[in-house]
């Protein structure tokens, strides 16, 4: 039996309880993002779904559930024309193809706005996270080293990049 494709659509703030929860319960469960304290659906909505850093943001849904969200916005370490990324899935309803579907939404987007690339900073623990962004084709650009968690356990940060129109970045 074939594997139904999942449904992408943009973000809406109607959308910000649903995904509060499922990143919630990804940070409760502890070990992959980089987020430690829970969100209230407003302040992500603020901060990553519709807010005016946000680039773009897409909702995947699957078997009449969201599935999982990605973002893409601006960060003050980087660039103007290099967008940031973060990417989260429901824990337990892992859905093949909804990570390619969402970044497949977010590339689109992300050129047609003209920025040159995407970063990714990912958690070095997080292995998960780590292949998923080099299955989409970004590279090691950058080890932030030591990074404390809440707890002071030191963990490096990996920065990967996607070049959005070929050569270097």
């Amino acid at each position: 039996m074939a594997i139904p494709t999942p449904s992408i659509r943009p973000v809406t703030s109607a959308d910000a309880a649903a995904l509060a929860a499922l990143l919630n319960a990804i940070i409760a469960r502890g070990g992959t993002t980089a987020f430690e304290t829970p969100f209230a659906p407003e302040q992500l909505d603020a901060a990553y779904l519709t807010g005016p850093s946000v680039h773009c943001c897409f909702v995947a849904e699957a078997d009449g559930q969201i599935a999982g969200f990605q973002t893409l916005g601006t960060q003050d370490f980087l660039p103007p024309s290099i967008g940031d990324i973060a990417t989260f899935s429901r824990i337990g309803g892992t859905q093949r193809g909804v990570g390619s579907a969402l970044f497949a939404a977010t590339v689109g987007r992300a050129r047609a706005l003209g920025l040159a690339a995407i970063n990714a900073t990912i958690r070095a623990d997080n292995v998960g996270g780590l292949a998923y962004y080099s299955r989409m084709g970004f590279v090691d650009h950058e080890v932030v080293p030591a990074v404390p968690l809440n707890d002071g356990t030191p963990v490096d940060r990996i920065r990967k990049r996607f070049a959005l129109h070929g050569g270097a970045i």
